[in-house]
C-alpha cells in the first residue's frame, strides 16, 4: 500500500502553516512550540534541528524523544476523521498535532489543549 504523501513531506514545510494559523487568531509562536514539546518531547533545540534537517513527518514522530502517553485523551474530528478512530498510528500522530493546533486557533486555553 502506498503511504499517503504527508509522511514524505518534511516537517519544516507545514510548520509555517501552524505558526500562521495561530498568529491568524492572536496566538504565539511559543504556544504553537509548547504543543509541539508536550505531545513529542521535543524541546527547543531538537525542534529547531528537526526543522533545519528538513526532516520528514515519518522521521519527525518516529524520533520524538517522549510522544506525550495522554495524546490518547485528544478527541474530536479533523479533517472529516474521528482522531480518536484512526488506525494508521503516524497518521494518528500527525492529526493529532493537527488537532491540537486548531484548537489552539479557536481560542481554547492551553490547559486544556494540553489535557491538564
Amino acid at each position: 500500500m502506498k503511504k499517503p504523501r504527508i509522511y514524505s513531506m518534511p516537517f519544516a514545510s507545514v510548520y509555517p502553516l501552524y505558526l500562521q494559523k495561530a498568529k491568524k487568531k492572536g496566538r504565539t509562536k511559543a504556544e504553537v512550540d509548547e504543543i509541539i514539546f508536550w505531545l513529542t518531547g521535543y524541546e527547543a533545540e531538537s525542534l529547531q534541528q528537526q526543522l533545519t534537517e528538513q526532516v520528514d513527518f515519518e522521521n519527525f514522530f518516529a524520533e520524538a524523544p517522549a510522544f506525550n502517553e495522554n495524546a490518547k485523551l485528544i478527541k474530536g474530528v479533523i479533517c472529516g476523521y474521528r482522531v480518536e478512530e484512526i488506525e494508521d498510528e503516524l497518521m494518528q500522530k500527525i492529526r493529532y498535532l493537527d488537532k491540537l493546533i486548531d484548537e489552539l486557533a479557536k481560542g481554547k486555553v492551553m490547559e486544556k489543549i494540553l489535557r491538564k
